[in-house]
């Protein structure tokens, strides 16, 4: 099933996609009008010339890209960023550099990738006392352990 999603594209970019038949995201590219220097460190708002209208119910997630966090230490600062349904501004990328060295984006990289996600809407219901479990409050590494 696919999923009709309007979108404006006002970079010289195509539209994304999914470059394979198992891909999950569809990559985004910066959209700069010169290329911005990342410095160990330093976060940055990197454009990309795209402005998407979800449906209601569905929500955006800007992931990093694996070779990019691998390789160069370039990953998405919130991640996985949330657009919601209602936003129509710029899809921007929050990168952050967790290198030791500067990195340089260009026009077009392949910065990020974004899934389009289904959602539920809660109504939380006030109460006195949960069930339990087996687990019960452990966390934080307690599952397996005896």
């Amino acid at each position: 099933m696919e999923l009709n999603v309007k979108i404006i594209n006002q970079s010289n970019h195509e539209l994304p996609k999914y470059e394979t038949a198992g891909a999950a995201g569809m990559d985004l590219r910066a959209n700069l009008m010169e290329e911005m220097v990342l410095q160990p460190m330093q976060r940055m708002l990197v454009p990309t010339g795209l402005y998407i209208e979800l449906p209601q119910g569905y929500e955006a997630q800007v992931r990093p890209r694996s070779g990019l966090a691998l390789k160069k230490g370039i990953t998405v600062l919130n991640s996985p960023g949330t657009i919601d349904a209602d936003y129509r501004g710029e899809i921007g990328i929050i990168l952050i550099n967790l290198s030791n060295e500067p990195f340089v984006i260009q026009h077009g990289d392949r910065i990020a990738q974004m899934i389009i996600s289904r959602h539920e809407r809660v109504r939380f219901l006030h109460v006195e006392k949960l069930e339990d479990t087996i687990r019960g409050g452990d966390g934080f590494g307690s599952t397996g352990k005896k």
